[in-house]
């Protein structure tokens, strides 16, 4: 019983491994964007990484609702697949394009509100007038993020996960170095700093947005997926993504809402405090959202066995996810941990005192590679669960103990005043919390009894 508890099916190992890694290599470009940007600007000055950091949460923050309900389409297509209903699979898109449109009125409304936010912050002048420019920028563009979501969600779905890399990876070769250009002046262009770096992001989305058109309209996708006959609204699709994709949306929503709320709050210790949160969630990126990959690989099959009706590969799918994701975030906490100055030190500017940001954030270090692992647990279980379309069971466990952590973080910081290295600690404890609450419920069952799977794919 133990060996069978522990047993590997090949067949299904290779298969994740087919859709992770270029899920992986994917989420990793852009990691890899938002860290040379914020590198690129750390070689300006700590006041714009640290604008940029907070720029940048910033603008997630806004439309994090509308990229968590239309990254549903992942499982939505992937159960459809399963079901061998292909002609659904593209009309899955198509709603997501259409409710992407409907999303720009409200977005346009909580851009206001933010921008008033950032106003209220008890920051820097000099960084609140370049986390403003920054925010701006990106949401000027914020239907070309939406839109590449729609379509990066439906290629996984479908298990062509090479699809998202390749498009993935043409935005970045086009980020980077022009994003370089951009922000310190090359090439005939002026010095534009912090402007250059969001404008850089933008029209990188946009030449991946237009990579993945080209696959979609490709002649044998579209006889395959029936493309041509997709584009029109689909009630039944409409309801069924909204009934599960919208506890996904709140989740992230708030969630993220949590988290950057604890970031300002930890801004409030100061621009080392800030810099040094900067750096750390740069490397925190690194292992992070490559492992967002992995989480979206468990997701499409998971949701391909929901619709195929075939509950016994999940526990493969279980079994695999964790073996990859905990040998991953293993490695690269003790990287983390063993190189956590060198590390720190790659974002000294040319000028200026260093020391402060270096010992803090040499500190802030060991929580990451500790939390490394448990964030690996929750992203494959939290897979697994959405895959399920477990989304309500997430969203109010997930809430509920991000929003605690909110709480408690607001008398560390605010009330008590305690040091940023006890905030530091206590946000890592927090962490491995949400991990077993994860884990407990992925044993518990109640997910795929035959009632709640039945509930999940009706229309």
């Amino acid at each position: 019983m133990q060996a069978r508890l522990f047993h590997l099916d090949r067949d299904t190992f290779r298969e994740m491994v087919r859709i992770a890694i270029p899920m992986v290599v994917s989420q990793g470009t852009f990691a890899l964007m938002i860290f040379t940007d914020r590198y690129f600007l750390s070689q300006v000055s700590s006041t714009h990484m640290a604008a940029g950091l907070g720029g940048g949460v910033g603008a997630f923050f806004s439309f994090c609702f509308f990229t968590g309900l239309f990254s549903y389409s992942n499982a939505l297509t992937a159960q459809y697949f399963g079901a061998r209903e292909l002609h659904k699979c593209s009309k899955v898109v198509t709603q997501g394009l259409i409710m992407s449109l409907a999303s720009l009125l409200p977005l346009a409304l909580i851009t206001v509100f933010v921008l008033e936010l950032f106003n209220l912050l008890d920051h820097d002048p000099q960084l609140v007038e370049l986390e403003r420019v920054y925010y701006l920028i990106l949401m000027a563009g914020v239907i070309l993020p939406l839109a590449k979501t729609c379509f990066s969600s439906y290629f996984a779905g479908i298990g062509r996960t090479r699809v998202v890399m390749i498009c993935d990876i043409g935005g970045l070769l086009l980020n980077v170095p022009l994003a370089y250009v951009m922000i310190f002046g090359h090439l005939g262009l002026p010095a534009m700093g912090i402007t250059g770096a969001a404008i850089s992001t933008n029209l990188a989305t946009l030449f991946s947005l237009g990579l993945f058109a080209c696959f979609y309209l490709h002649r044998e996708h579209r006889a395959r997926f029936r493309v041509m006959r997709s584009f029109r609204f689909d009630a039944g699709i409409t309801r069924r993504y909204l009934r599960l994709g919208l506890p996904s949306a709140v989740e992230l929503f708030l969630n993220v809402a949590a988290f950057n709320l604890f970031l300002l709050m930890f801004q409030s210790y100061g621009v080392a405090a800030g810099a040094s949160a900067a750096i750390v969630f740069n490397w925190d990126i690194l292992s992070f959202v490559p492992m967002i990959g992995l989480n979206i690989a468990v997701i499409s099959m998971i949701g391909r066995f929901v619709g195929a009706g075939d509950m016994e590969q999940t526990n493969q799918v279980i079994r695999a996810g964790f073996a990859l994701g905990l040998c991953y975030s293993a490695t690269l906490a003790i990287i983390y941990v063993l190189f956590r100055f060198p590390l720190v030190e790659m974002f000294a500017p040319p000028g200026g005192d260093f020391a402060e940001i270096r010992a803090l954030a040499g500190f802030m270090m060991i929580g990451l590679s500790c939390y490394t692992m448990a964030d690996a647990t929750c992203l494959v279980a939290g897979g697994v669960l959405r895959g399920a379309g477990d989304t309500r069971w997430l969203m109010f466990a997930s809430t509920a103990l991000h929003w605690a952590m909110l709480v408690i973080q607001y008398f560390i910081i605010l009330v008590w005043q305690l040091s940023a290295e006890i905030s530091w600690i206590i946000f890592t404890l927090l962490v491995f919390a949400i991990a077993i609450v994860y884990v407990s419920r992925l044993q518990g069952g109640n997910w795929r009894t035959e009632e709640k799977l039945a509930a999940v794919m009706s229309e």
